[in-house]
């Protein structure tokens, strides 16, 4: 499920970047979210269920 929110949000940051169109920045911010709790899933080494 987590990979599916990123995926989504990396999507939805690659459209705004490339239409201009961003939410006033809050897609920019749930990606970092996205991101920093994938990397710490993988510096923990979290099993995928």
């Amino acid at each position: 499920m987590l990979w599916t929110i990123f995926v989504v949000l990396l999507v939805l940051w690659g459209l705004g970047v490339l239409t201009g169109y961003t939410l006033g920045g809050v897609i920019h911010a749930l990606l970092v979210i996205a991101i920093i709790v994938v990397l710490l899933q993988v510096i923990q080494g979290r099993r995928r269920i």
